[in-house]
């Protein structure tokens, strides 16, 4: 029997719900070409009451989801009561935690109970009272001394141990997320960090085994995932994405920021030497009704300086992490900017990596209409979901990509309680 997934993706630009079905009787076959899921609803409005990520009006931001929910509703006949939610903006912050479980005389094999104790010893982080955590991410277990391990259930052992990624965030900004989507009676199933949704929909299993760092640049932020063998390692966000290129186009020619994106999706190039100099583009400016002329390579020169920037930024965070020798699968750029004309190129030079962009594959149904990589994280939020339900179905140890599911969200409920009269 069908089941279905509904991800909704509240971002800067825009605002967009995705509802998914996925069939029991469909299996990917042994290349990953064939999906059991099914895009049968997409809803996308431009984003209001949300800057970097963030809700900062949360009636406008309520309205944007409900008619981003409205459209896809129409569009699948179905009605979205449950969904899982994308978290993402400046204030998320991450650390590496290490948790420990004693497990006996090593006369009984780990169950679930010594995986669980471990991962939250790992959690019993010190915070301050404004941040909670929103995801705990094993990376690795070791039972006495041997590391490595993927799955310790069913091992014999005396000591099991984690070595964890613990994701944190802002109480307020998680719950106005959260307000949102209750203003809309819409139960959240999971929060889920941006770039480790993106990394469900673009990356492959040999790209994480080996190495690789996902880098989603949307309108409002930059997100990062460094994979390293199967794990997620480290996650950062910047404040800064394509907005800023079009503020950026804005700033320089004297436009309004609707002009200066239409500018940006039409003509902007990486590689301003690419672009006939002698090539003319025209456009509205500020305070006239008169056509302004300005050379297209002036305005590609404005993109590629704060393009090289911000490449400049993610290079500068690999080296920072450390891994950057144990990703020979390099960097997959995906979200909105990765469409720019030239940014693989120019990401290239810069990075000193492979680089490729990524978009969703392997989709079925209502396809084509998010084949593009600003569609990555939400595609991603179904793919999530979809494992998800596969884990709980089979009563599965494996995490998705490697990211626990566990208790965390019911933790992350409990504390919502307390700040959330009411909910």
């Amino acid at each position: 029997m069908a089941r279905t997934i509904v991800g909704i993706d509240l971002g800067t630009v825009k605002t967009c719900t995705l509802i998914g079905q996925v069939d029991d009787a469909e299996t990917e076959t042994e290349g990953g070409h064939r999906s059991p899921l099914r895009i049968v609803g997409i809803g996308v409005v431009p984003s209001r009451g949300v800057r970097k990520g963030v809700v900062t009006d949360l009636e406008e931001a309520t309205r944007a989801v409900r008619e981003s929910v409205d459209r896809a509703e129409r569009v699948s006949g179905h009605t979205v009561t449950q969904a899982y939610v994308l978290v993402g903006g400046a204030h998320i912050a991450s650390q590496n935690s290490r948790g420990v479980a004693a497990i006996g005389r090593g006369d009984r094999p780990i169950d679930r109970d010594d995986v669980e104790r471990a991962m939250e010893s790992a959690q019993a982080i010190a915070l301050p009272h404004n941040r909670r955590i929103i995801h705990s991410i094993p990376r690795e277990f070791i039972v006495d001394g041997q590391d490595g391990i993927k799955n310790p259930l069913g091992l014999l052992g005396y000591r099991l141990e984690v070595e964890a990624h613990v994701v944190t965030g802002a109480v307020t900004s998680i719950r106005n997320l959260v307000k949102c989507m209750e203003a809309n009676e819409i139960e959240i199933l999971d929060l889920v960090l941006q770039p480790l949704a993106s990394a469900e929909a673009v990356l492959t299993d040999e790209e994480r085994a080996m190495g690789v760092t996902v880098a989603d640049i949307g309108g409002g932020t930059t997100d990062l995932a460094i994979h390293v063998e199967g794990s997620v390692w480290q996650t950062l966000v910047h404040d800064v994405g394509g907005y800023q290129i079009s503020n950026d186009i804005a700033l320089g020619l004297r436009t309004s920021l609707g002009t200066a994106e239409e500018l940006k999706v039409r003509y902007a190039h990486a590689m301003p030497s690419s672009v006939d100099e002698a090539e003319v583009i025209e456009f509205s400016s500020f305070g006239s009704e008169t056509v302004t002329a300005v050379s297209r390579r002036e305005l590609c020169q404005i993109v590629s300086w704060r393009l090289e920037e911000m490449l400049d930024m993610i290079a500068q965070d690999i080296r920072r992490s450390g891994l950057e020798s144990l990703l020979p699968a390099g960097v997959v750029i995906t979200g909105g900017t990765a469409n720019l004309r030239g940014l693989l190129r120019v990401a290239r030079e810069r990075l000193n990596l492979p680089v490729r962009i990524g978009a969703p594959q392997r989709l079925r149904g209502l396809s084509e209409a998010i084949s593009s990589p600003a569609y990555s994280a939400a595609v991603g939020l179904l793919l999530w979901g979809m494992r998800q339900d596969r884990a709980a179905g089979e009563n599965s140890f494996r995490y998705p990509t490697g990211v626990g599911g566990g208790t965390w969200w019911q933790q992350v409920v409990k504390w919502l309680r307390v700040f959330l009269p009411g909910s």
